[in-house]
């Protein structure tokens, strides 16, 4: 099993399929995976394998370590179209997330102020009043809703504490369009014999009607793209994904598919 711990707290850049280029903002600790989820998809790998032992960077050495590398890339190149939270885990559970979103806001316009700001989450932290106001300040608010069926979510995407996906849709809700809705479409066998196929009817419509109700400013959807901890999980197809790409787009709501 091949997995990927990310750098901390400063990673990249790297080219994402969905945002360019792309610099990453880690607020995990580097030598394993803090998360509300734990996805049998990651590939971070599972939260077993990878307990850290050291602790989440502060919010200081997050804004030093950011500085020194916009500074280097707008010495040397290339130009950020993207600073990006994500690493190893959720990135709004750290406790000074508000914080260092404010931080991160100030440097990008000093150095890269045509550079979009992404938060990539799995949406568990949006009852936070302090975390649904530092994401309405991010360009790209972009919250995972992998389906609506709290049993597929029990099986694949494994919340760690108490998930409701009402109370996720609600959060969603609040942010009054501000918001970029993630989903992972996937087919196969988890090893432990569920059907992880959610690119049927039954998944994708109840999807679908959720997310016209949340009103989003876009949707991103994909497929698995490297290597699984579970190791059943197979891609969707391009025309699966063009398939529900389409019926988003004809619902009024911008859509990609990435493969």
């Amino acid at each position: 099993m091949s997995t990927v711990i990310y750098p901390s707290p400063i990673f990249g850049p790297v080219h994402s399929r969905r945002l360019g280029v792309s610099l990453g903002i880690n607020l995990l600790p580097a030598d394993g995976k803090v998360c509300t989820f734990d996805c049998i998809y990651c590939e971070c790998g599972f939260n077993r394998d990878h307990r850290p032992t050291r602790p989440l960077p502060t919010r200081e050495e997050v804004a030093a370590a950011l500085e020194a590398r916009l500074r280097d890339m707008q010495a040397n190149g290339p130009a950020p179209d993207v600073l990006t939270f994500a690493g190893n885990g959720e990135p709004t559970v750290h406790p000074r997330f508000a914080e260092i979103i404010d931080d991160t806001i100030r440097l990008r316009d000093r150095y890269f102020p045509e550079a979009r700001i992404s938060v990539l989450s799995n949406s568990t932290q949006l009852h936070r009043p302090d975390v649904h106001a530092a994401l309405m300040r991010v360009d790209n608010n972009i919250l995972k809703l992998d389906t609506v069926c709290p049993r597929y979510i029990a099986a694949v995407d494994r919340p760690t504490g108490t998930y409701s996906v009402d109370d996720v849709v609600a959060g969603m809700k609040a942010f009054g369009g501000h918001v970029i809705i993630q989903t992972m479409f996937m087919k196969g066998t988890s090893d432990d014999g569920h059907n992880v196929d959610n690119t049927g009817e039954d998944y994708v419509a109840p999807w679908l009607e959720t997310v016209r109700e949340i009103g989003p400013q876009s949707v991103m959807i994909y497929t698995i793209d490297r290597e699984t901890p579970d190791h059943g999980l197979r891609k969707a197809t391009r025309e699966e994904l063009d398939a529900i790409r389409d019926r988003v787009l004809a619902a009024g709501i911008p859509c990609t598919a990435s493969y």
